[in-house]
């Protein structure tokens, strides 16, 4: 049988394995969006830490709302940054991140 404390200790290193894969994946890809994907995946990686800890503290409802406000905060950064990926393609014909620093000149 699993207590509450070793599936939450399970949850945290899926988390932590899942926010590493959005880092590198962020670090190393040159595609905007796949670093934007990247992005989501280390926001849903928080989102899972926040649920898991709430599993710990199951009187009080923090770990959800929490979760909740950083759902809004990737609603929000998805929109923009699409918005952003679209006029970046749109004015350079690329998407990749390396000709980004062209937009100075």
């Amino acid at each position: 049988m699993i207590v509450f404390g070793d599936a939450a200790e399970h949850f945290v290193l899926v988390a932590a394995a899942l926010f590493t894969i959005g880092a590198v994946g962020f670090l190393v890809r040159r595609n905007v969006l796949v670093q934007l994907m990247s992005i989501e995946l280390m926001l849903n990686a928080a989102n899972l830490a926040l649920v898991s800890y709430n599993r710990l503290h199951a009187t009080e409802m923090t770990g959800h709302v929490f979760a909740f406000f950083v759902i809004a905060v990737a609603a929000a950064e998805a929109s923009v940054g699409l918005a952003i990926a679209l006029t970046f393609y749109r004015l350079r014909s690329s998407v990749y991140s390396d000709e980004a620093d062209t937009l100075r000149h």
